[in-house]
């Protein structure tokens, strides 16, 4: 390797230290380690820039935007208590509903978001029905890793897939969906022998859970049906946004702009719900894996894989599969995609059919984020919450849970592909 190979394979690997080392915050790791490539000269200016995939950075900021104007409706905290009366108070059906609520809303919202919004509605409810709520969040970490990997938007990771190779909100939808309902319902029949029996509640409990009145968390019924409307015509627009020739992000960002208007809140509080630290995180990871591209070594990477899968597109299939769910439960699973993705290209340059690779790739580093507590955005969020609340999420007790149902959707999605190509 050259030296300018060598010092931007450096800089890679110590912010991917940092951020697991978690001695830093990873947005703080990911800039100085962009600040290095840029002022070291590997990666000019102009040339960074071209790095930084803006249609990703564009949803995320919109999808936030926008529900961050709809936050204040009490419509998610509806959706809980309606959902808790309709289980009749049962710990178990309670549970089951989180799981699917979780997995539509990170199918149409990104998963990051609505782990923040359902974190603080499973408080309230187990804080009613006396429960520990750390099997409840556990479960809604991995509803919401599968959910998201259903939808273009649903997971950062296929935000990057679907804008690099050109796929669309219904090519995820008809590619992943099926086997994301496969896998949800597989795992929550687990669920069902891991937690369904383990709840006791007595009848006071349920009592308390009847008597709660989901119209009183109503608190701006025109800004709910607002947004109500406006999440069927923006998922409306992203299933057709193909046939608009409409980028993601032109949606979401429009979306957001036209919420903040007829919602009427305030803009600068709304601005500043924004998940900025995980903006600026993107931003500074693509000028860093840019400086990987850029001197060559992810080329080499690329021509490397082409040898050892030999032209065999099975092999090749499961190689990528494997690897993404593995280093996606070791990093968080969006260095891993921003790193995989050039050299899916560079493959693809060199004449390997890689469709089925992009699949793999977004289901093997999407479900793979479920193996361990730092292996998506969406885990370590609600553990924090978890700890703040004063209920320890700790990195062994997920992962006696996580990676065992990893492994399970791992196998199911290894099935899938290769019946599917």
């Amino acid at each position: 390797m050259t030296p300018v190979q060598i010092a931007a394979l450096v800089i890679f690997i110590g912010v991917m230290a940092l951020i697991v080392s978690e001695k830093i915050h990873r947005t703080l790791a990911a800039l100085l380690g962009a600040a290095i490539i840029l002022i070291s000269g590997i990666v000019p200016f102009d040339q960074a820039l071209t790095h930084i995939d803006f249609n990703t950075l564009g949803v995320l900021v919109g999808m936030m935007l926008f529900v961050a104007v709809l936050r204040p409706s009490g419509l998610f905290e509806y959706i809980a208590i309606r959902a808790a009366k309709l289980a009749k108070g049962d710990p178990w059906l309670i549970m089951v509903a989180l799981i699917v609520i979780t997995a539509l809303l990170s199918a149409l919202l990104d998963n990051v978001t609505t782990v923040l919004l359902i974190g603080p509605m499973t408080f309230m409810i187990c804080r009613e029905l006396k429960l520990d709520p750390v099997p409840f969040l556990i479960t809604q970490i991995i509803a919401s890793n599968i959910g998201g990997t259903a939808t273009l938007i649903g997971d950062p990771p296929n935000i990057m897939i679907g804008t690099a190779a050109g796929y669309s909100f219904v090519d995820f939808l008809a590619i992943d969906g099926p086997v994301v309902v496969i896998v949800l319902l597989a795992t929550i029949v687990c669920f069902r022998f891991l937690y369904g029996r383990r709840f006791a509640v007595d009848s006071r409990e349920r009592e308390a859970i009847m008597a709660l009145d989901e119209n009183e968390v109503i608190t701006d019924h025109a800004l709910l049906v607002k947004g109500v409307v406006m999440i069927c015509l923006v998922t409306l627009a992203f299933v057709l946004h193909g046939v608009l020739h409409l980028e993601s992000s032109v949606i979401a960002l429009s979306a957001a702009a036209l919420m903040m208007l007829i919602g009427q809140q305030d803009v600068e509080k709304t601005i500043a719900g924004v998940e900025w630290a995980t903006i600026g995180f993107f931003g500074g990871l693509f000028i860093v894996v840019g400086g990987l591209a850029e001197t060559g070594l992810i080329e080499q990477v690329a021509l490397f894989l082409v040898d050892i899968t030999a032209g065999q597109e099975l092999i090749a299939l499961l190689v990528v599969l494997v690897a993404s769910a593995i280093i996606s439960m070791i990093l968080d699973n969006i260095p891993f995609v921003a790193t995989m993705i050039p050299v899916l290209m560079t493959m693809q340059a060199n004449g390997v059919d890689v469709t089925p690779l992009w699949w793999a790739l977004s289901l093997g580093a999407c479900l793979g984020g479920n193996g361990t507590l730092v292996g998506a955005s969406a885990n370590v969020v609600l553990s924090g919450i978890s700890n703040r609340e004063g209920y320890p999420l700790t990195f062994l007790a997920y992962l006696k849970v996580g990676f065992p149902l990893t492994v399970l959707s791992i196998v199911i999605s290894g099935i899938y592909l290769v019946l599917r190509f």
